[in-house]
């Protein structure tokens, strides 16, 4: 395998400061989406169907963000861009504190749901220039702050929801506030990086960005196809799993009390990878035994008829997020040229949207003809597929992928 390090003598961002921003912006986001479709259907008397559409638009709207985004973080100083996604978002939070009625609502959510993309790819972009870690340990930290940051959010806008709608968007806007002057302070060191990353890649007089070697490009493609099913799937845990739990008789504070659960590991397993970050032998190891638990997750799913096992079901899963979802950018990191990781890492976050934009949809129309239990096999058995995919895939190019510190 060879070794291309790329290292760049050069000041960098503290990783304490991406943290200090994933945490703001994500416990900000948070405060907007689990509140979207109670205060559409509730307050605002919108139909089920019509929320579906507006949340497809938002991930719409965030996919489009991270191609735009990532492709700019590839040609442009990536300072400018940061603001004015981080500042942007919070002037629209704002805007939705004062008008929050329809359709300006739906607007609204369009509008975050590209600055989210462009925000979370920037800073996953801005994650590959870090040198002083692992990218494997940065990019699990990451995860770790965004998941922290989604506890408390979530925990937070529970309380608040019921006294007052325009607070809750006042304090997220405040947050990305929070995130703005973060990065206006502790962010410039970008700059300079930027300028000695373009003077690498046109050094010699190249004009082109390094093309990515087709063994790269191959394992790159087969890791965005797994990213994007294992999210199809994945998203029907947090649209019809809840109808199919009280089916059962199961109260729906318990479905709620799941996603407590899911929170919880993934923020104990987050802090045991960042404390042990070789207790997988790579970052590809690390990648099929997520998949796998993503995939015996789904056959659990099948035997479950009362709360324990939904909430072994969840602990698995779990167990795979935790361990798939930030080991595939850093490992997409790692084959990505330096003059093209942030269009790279533009497509890892496209690849999450698409699966979360057409997975309740899919799941959905499988639950309509064949069921439940069906639906559970086929997610098992397509997620399966992946590793299927992957194995034979990484055997047969590992040898030949050029790997770029």
């Amino acid at each position: 395998m060879k070794k291309d390090h790329g290292a760049i003598k050069n000041d960098e961002i503290k990783l304490i400061w991406l943290i200090v921003g994933e945490l703001a912006t994500w416990i900000g986001a948070s405060f907007i989406w689990p509140l979207t479709s109670v205060y559409l259907n509730k307050q605002l008397h919108i139909s089920l169907s019509m929320i579906g559409v507006v949340l497809f638009c938002n991930c719409l709207g965030n996919i489009i963000g991270s191609i735009i985004s990532g492709r700019l973080y590839d040609r442009m100083n990536p300072y400018p861009l940061v603001l004015w996604g981080l500042g942007l978002d919070a002037v629209v939070l704002f805007l939705m504190a004062a008008f929050h009625g329809w359709p300006e609502y739906w607007i609204w959510l369009i509008i975050t749901g590209f600055l989210g993309g462009w925000n979370g790819t920037l800073i996953n972009s801005i994650a590959t220039s870090l040198k002083k870690y692992p990218g494997r340990y940065v990019f699990n930290v990451l995860y770790f702050s965004q998941n922290l940051g989604v506890v408390t959010g979530t925990l937070i806008v529970g309380y608040l929801y019921d006294f007052s709608i325009t607070l809750l968007f006042v304090i997220a806007a405040s947050l990305f506030v929070i995130a703005f002057l973060n990065a206006i302070f502790n962010y410039r060191p970008i700059i300079a990086f930027h300028k000695e990353r373009m003077a690498k890649v046109h050094k010699g007089g190249a004009q082109k960005a390094e093309p990515m070697i087709k063994p790269n490009f191959m394992m790159t493609m087969a890791f965005f196809t797994t990213l994007g099913i294992t999210w199809l799937m994945y998203m029907n845990w947090e649209s019809n799993l809840s109808v199919y739990m009280v089916s059962l008789g199961i109260p729906f504070h318990l479905y709620s009390l799941l996603w407590t659960l899911n929170a919880s590991v993934i923020v104990v397993m987050q802090g045991i990878l960042a404390r042990f970050p070789k207790l997988f032998k790579n970052l590809f190891h690390q990648i099929i035994f997520g998949i796998i638990m993503f995939s015996i997750s789904f056959v659990t799913l099948v035997f479950a008829k009362d709360f324990f096992h939904f909430a072994l079901s969840m602990f698995i899963l779990t167990l795979g997020e935790s361990t798939a979802f930030p080991a595939i950018p850093a490992f997409v990191n790692d084959l990505s040229p330096l003059s093209s990781k942030g269009k790279y890492q533009g497509f890892t976050m496209v690849a999450s949207g698409i699966g979360r934009a057409f997975g309740p949809l899919f799941g959905g129309l499988v639950i309509d003809r064949a069921g439940y239990i069906s639906f559970f096999w086929i997610a098992a058995i397509v997620i399966l597929a992946m590793i299927v995919l992957m194995v034979p895939l990484y055997s047969r190019l590992h040898n030949k992928l050029k790997i770029y510190k």
